[in-house]
């Protein structure tokens, strides 16, 4: 009898036979890709890190507040890389062809991914460092929520035991910045800085489970061939508008060039290497990982802007990992043969029959996104 399907990332092991010696394989593969998908996410953790520490050099030492050149300056690197590669591909996969199909659509998540950007680094104008961190979590509760009614996501116990863990970690970060005063933020307009966090948060998790579906059904290279087009078009006009008096401002020197060529470095890193983490893991997993960003921040500062040390800092570093773990420890499922949910929500289309034997391997179809795909993703059956 056959049960729902679930993914089984690229890579993961696969045996074959029965014994003891098998079994041991099989766990030793298990644990490999659980800290394979830990040091994964701190990877893109470190970037997000590198991105904070170039912004603040940027803002606080030299008085560049320009958050739409910054974004503007990754947005066309991405369109020099893989926009340029989607130009020169054939058929199905070239730029005009996939402009054709779902232009619009990625009109609109290029929009979504710039303005998500925008509206957190513009609450650090209104709101204090604290309210950020804690605010910005509510990606989380999103993203599981768009996973589990547009991704068909499942989760287990485990998985909501590691996410509480996961923010109590935050929290306890967030109780750390009050002892040791780490309050910035002018704080006069505190609601409208909550707002701005809240608003950039769900825009954020929607562009995450859109880059999760694209990612899985489609390709990383038209993901980001697309974020470069249309985020490199539409930042430009905001900048335009909002940024150019700023740019003048500038004291344009060879360590400010050096600043926005490192910001732009990680920036980039970041865009290129999270779709590759969200594929292997999920779009849920990556933002557990993204956490503990702050506390690398943090951890630098110590060191570069002597920043007061607490001892609840490690705990709440430790206390993230742990909710990693535990959230990564046990594999998401897919509600239903994705087929018959299609089926359902298309009941005038054809019946498909289900095979009464042999491997299933479905069609993953999440969302009317794009084009459905004649690639079949890895599944696993029970």
């Amino acid at each position: 009898m056959f049960l729902s399907a679930a993914w089984v990332p690229s890579g993961t092991c696969s045996f074959s036979g029965a014994g003891g010696s098998d079994s041991s394989s099989r766990q030793g593969c298990d644990c490999l890709d659980l800290l394979l998908s830990v040091a994964l996410g701190q990877v893109l953790s470190l970037l997000i890190c590198g991105i904070g520490l170039t912004s603040k050099y940027l803002s606080e030492d030299f008085h560049a507040n320009t958050p739409v050149f910054q974004s503007f300056l990754n947005y066309i690197l991405l369109f020099l890389v893989y926009t340029t590669t989607l130009a020169v591909r054939q058929g199905e996969e070239n730029l005009l062809a996939i402009l054709k199909r779902r232009w619009w659509k990625y009109m609109i998540l290029g929009i979504i991914d710039i303005e998500a950007n925008y509206l957190v680094v513009k609450a650090y104008q209104y709101t204090t460092l604290t309210s950020v961190q804690l605010l910005d979590c509510f990606v989380i509760p999103v993203v599981i929520l768009l996973s589990w009614f547009f991704l068909l996501v499942r989760y287990k116990a485990v998985h909501f035991i590691g996410i509480v863990v996961c923010i109590l970690g935050m929290g306890c970060m967030a109780g750390a910045d009050v002892l040791v005063g780490r309050q910035q933020g002018a704080g006069e307009n505190k609601l409208i800085g909550d707002l701005l966090v809240l608003g950039g948060a769900t825009l954020y998790g929607i562009s995450n489970v859109c880059e999760e579906y694209i990612v899985r059904n489609l390709s990383r290279v038209e993901f980001l061939g697309m974020i470069g087009l249309f985020g490199s078009f539409f930042s430009g006009i905001q900048l335009a508008i909002m940024e150019h008096k700023e740019l003048l401002k500038v004291p344009w020197d060879w360590q400010i060039g050096l600043l926005y060529v490192g910001f732009s470095a990680c920036m980039f890193g970041l865009y290129s290497f999270m779709p590759v983490v969200i594929k292997k893991t999920s779009a849920t997993a990556v933002n557990l990982s993204l956490l503990t960003a702050d506390l690398y921040s943090l951890f630098c500062g110590l060191f570069l802007f002597h920043y007061k040390f607490s001892g609840l800092y490690l705990l709440s570093f430790f206390t993230i990992l742990v909710g990693l773990v535990l959230y990564s420890s046990t594999s998401t499922y897919v509600a239903q043969d994705p087929r018959v949910y299609k089926q359902f929500r298309n009941p005038s289309g054809p019946v498909v029959d289900l095979p009464a034997t042999g491997q299933l391997e479905p069609s993953v179809t999440y969302t009317s996104l794009g084009q459905e795909t004649e690639e079949e993703p890895h599944v696993r059956v029970a």
